[in-house]
């Protein structure tokens, strides 16, 4: 039952427009909320962002009420608490606020000023014929089933996916290596029930466009009035001699993925891990692993993510990784896995074709995903992009198909962030899968409303936390940096000509989420600004969103 709480060291209400000010709250051990004022209202709210916790006094607050969080780009309405972008979930829990006295109040139930958070609204006992059908159960899958019963729709919905689990954070396994499932799924089964949503553990084998129904490795079929494709990405694998047919080399995608890979290491410490590939993946594993094992990566650039962040960006990342122990065999390309001299069916070494041999107990792949399409290959009914993707529009609806959508790694799409122009692209980001997911949720449940755009945002842990917004579907030509490279602490502004088309950061909040609310407003800095030292936290959010 809701009770009046007394605000500590507050006696009025005194926030100027665009404020917002954490206080605690008297009566309740640790409590406490965020104030924030908006068009001359002050509202109060969860002082945390429901993703992972973070501070948001520590956010970027605009001019029509919308909170982001400094850390992976979550964002909220103030007025009514509710999620608005990927990557969090459950909404902030909102609070009355007045004066009184001399003194501040908020009315709110203890448990829930504590849990600084609410559950969404998605209890419903489906009805009617419509029915939705989810092939995939990433992330892209839980935005859009969850928001399909936020915002009211009550058809039957099914999610089909051939992973043996729940939907997942899959973030945390490869930044973390966590193999308990109860750690990483999203919801429980209970959750999923209480919302109508079927979960069916199968593989998807064919889609039948023109009957509308969907069929499984287990003879089954679904039928659907709309279908959200979101098969996600396949792990590449090396068609190198040695990596097929040697145990101990493995790939990271799923649970049973990281299962096997800290099987392998075992408990005994000091085993030789070789990862093949700089990417993020590779580079968030090595991180993981570093602390009781021999690690070393091995990367085709001349530093790690070059290709996505540049040479001098990717050396601050390969030397804070170095710190924890991992080796480096940078520009290097692998020639073959060879089999141990103990086992001959497991790997013993990795030979580069420079001659280098690598001693390897176990060995993990990080060269990249490729879109999980296998079942469209053969369909006449869609025609694939030469990657494997499915091309869409910017509703993500699929070309050529009415009510069938595609999102998250599969789907290619036009981007309309800053330097992109419609350019038709395809990113494998957490967020994006998710907040394309909402979006299609929206065109279901309200098919009169155009999409919410959004800008993409990702993250990494490699000895430091890296935000990141924006994308380059056009390339970049000059990167600017800010800050102290040589601490990891900075922030970079990757320009195609004088347009800031991306933004990667380290211990520098909330500049990414600045700039990523600039981003959507075209008001971003020129690169020459930049270079000149402007700071994007100076820089004025305008109300109007233009992309």
């Amino acid at each position: 039952m809701a009770q009046e709480y007394k605000i500590k060291g507050l006696s009025a209400l005194d926030l100027k427009n665009g404020e917002k000010r954490e206080v605690e709250v008297e009566g309740i051990e640790n409590g406490k909320v965020l104030l924030a004022r908006v068009g001359g209202t002050t509202h109060a709210m969860s002082s945390n962002c429901t993703h992972y916790g973070a501070p948001l006094k520590l956010g970027v607050l605009t001019p029509e009420g919308r909170l982001t969080c400094a850390w992976h780009g979550a964002c909220f309405n103030v007025g009514t608490g509710d999620v608005e972008d990927a990557p969090a979930l459950d909404p902030l829990a909102k609070f009355d606020v007045y004066e009184k006295s001399g003194a501040v109040y908020i009315k709110g139930e203890e448990a829930t000023i504590k849990a600084s958070r609410r559950n969404p609204n998605v209890k419903c006992a489906a009805q009617g014929q419509e029915k939705v059908v989810v092939v995939g159960g990433g992330s892209g899958a839980m935005g859009a089933v969850q928001a399909l019963r936020e915002q009211g729709f009550k058809g039957e919905i099914t999610i089909i996916s051939k992973e043996p689990n729940l939907p997942i954070d899959r973030t945390k396994l490869s930044k973390a290596l966590i193999a308990d499932k109860s750690k990483v799924e999203w919801r429980s089964q209970d959750w999923f029930d209480s919302a109508s949503i079927a979960t069916v553990s199968d593989e998807v084998k064919n889609v039948d466009f023109k009957s509308n129904s969907v069929s499984t490795k287990s003879g089954k079929s679904y039928s659907y009035t709309k279908l959200i494709l979101a098969s996600g990405g396949t792990p590449k694998a090396l068609p190198l001699p040695g990596f097929k047919e040697l145990s101990n080399i493995f790939l990271l995608r799923t649970i049973p993925d990281v299962q096997a890979i800290l099987g392998a290491v075992g408990e005994k410490k000091g085993k030789n891990v070789v990862i093949i590939g700089s990417s993020f993946i590779g580079m968030e594993v090595a991180n993981a692993l570093s602390s009781n094992n021999t690690v070393t990566v091995v990367g085709m650039e001349e530093a790690p993510l070059e290709r996505v962040m540049g040479s001098e960006v990717g050396k601050i990342f390969q030397k804070l990784i170095s710190k924890n122990g991992v080796k480096f065999h940078m520009g290097a390309s692998v020639d073959s896995a060879k089999a141990s001299s103990d086992d001959g069916s497991k790997v013993g070494s990795v030979s580069l074709k420079d001659g280098t041999s690598l001693p390897a107990y176990l060995v993990v792949l990080g060269v990249g995903v490729t879109p999980a399409t296998e079942y469209l290959q053969e369909n006449g009914g869609i025609q694939l992009e030469k990657d494997g993707s499915v091309k869409t529009n910017e509703s993500f609806e699929v070309e050529g198909q009415s009510g069938v959508y595609a999102i998250g790694d599969i789907a290619t799409y036009p981007y309309h962030g800053p330097g992109g122009n419609g350019t038709l692209t395809r990113i494998e980001h957490w967020n994006v899968a998710q907040n394309a997911g909402r979006s299609v949720a929206a065109s279901i449940a309200k098919p009169n409303v155009a999409p919410k755009p959004f800008i993409p945002v990702f993250w990494s842990a490699m000895g430091s936390q890296l935000r990141y917004c924006g994308n380059t579907p056009n390339g970049w030509d000059d990167v600017v940096l800010q800050g102290q490279p040589d601490e990891a602490k900075f922030a970079a502004f990757y320009g195609k000509g004088e347009t800031v088309v991306a933004v990667a950061s380290m211990q520098m909040d909330p500049v990414m989420s600045q700039s990523a609310e600039l981003m959507r407003r075209s008001k971003m800095p020129s690169l020459s600004e930049l270079r000149n030292g402007k700071s994007v936290l100076d820089v004025g959010l305008p109300s109007e969103v233009k992309i």
